[in-house]
């Protein structure tokens, strides 16, 4: 069973605000995970996300954008997104004094868009990344796509995405990853909303994600990723 201890950071800004997942048995890799443009990192997905890869062996930090850490409440600004890209650069950063091997990047909806755009403005910051319903247009409005910085991606990623996710249908998200010229792979899950777990029960989803991560990343760096 992995620790959890509260982080905090202030050396520099964005501050980094979170919870350190430690494992009991270390692979050398480490992951950030954030949130969704409504929620926070304490969230039941994040949660239970970083309990099933810390349980893996991963060094888990789960963390609040800075837009969450300046109001409790709201979606975010905007002009706020650059510094939540910053906030995220500043703990990949974090994580890399931490950890001797590969550095992963991913978060839920709001927070992996941002993680793409990251990758996309700096190729070589993470080793792959880990998308969670990623927001490809806004409910009802398919037609204003947010695959504007895809072809620019040569990041990795592996996409996990619900069949009655609003934000785009497994159709639409596979039309969308063509435009990426990395490696990717989507995760289809069946019956799934926006949220990816249901408020009842988790169905085994979060060690089927992690499961799928270490197919789409194995250790062994001569392994190829199936796009």
């Amino acid at each position: 069973m992995s620790g959890v201890f509260e982080f905090v950071d202030v050396a520099a800004e964005p501050a980094v605000r979170g919870f350190l997942h430690e494992p009991t048995h270390p692979n050398g890799d480490a992951l950030v995970l954030t949130h969704g443009a409504g929620a926070n990192c304490q969230s039941k997905l994040l949660t239970s996300l970083a309990v099933a890869f810390a349980d893996a062996g991963f060094l888990i930090l789960r963390c609040d954008l800075p837009f969450r850490q300046s109001r409790p409440n709201g979606p975010p600004f905007p002009a706020m997104a650059a510094r939540d890209r910053e906030g995220l650069y500043r703990a990949v950063s974090l994580m890399r004094q931490r950890s001797s091997g590969r550095i992963f990047l991913g978060g839920h909806s709001y927070g992996g868009r941002q993680s793409t755009m990251l990758a996309s403005e700096q190729p070589g910051l993470v080793s792959g990344l880990l998308l969670l319903s990623y927001p490809l247009h806004p409910p009802r409005k398919p037609a204003e796509l947010r695959t504007g910085h895809f072809p620019q991606l040569k990041t990795p990623g592996l996409f996990v995405h619900g069949s009655r996710d609003p934000f785009g249908s497994h159709a639409e998200m596979k039309l969308a990853l063509d435009l990426i010229p990395a490696e990717k792979q989507l995760l289809e899950i069946e019956g799934a909303g926006h949220e990816l777990l249901g408020r009842k029960q988790d169905n085994g989803l979060p060690a089927r994600i992690v499961t799928a991560f270490q197919q789409f990343f194995p250790p062994s760096s001569g392994a190829s990723h199936t796009g």
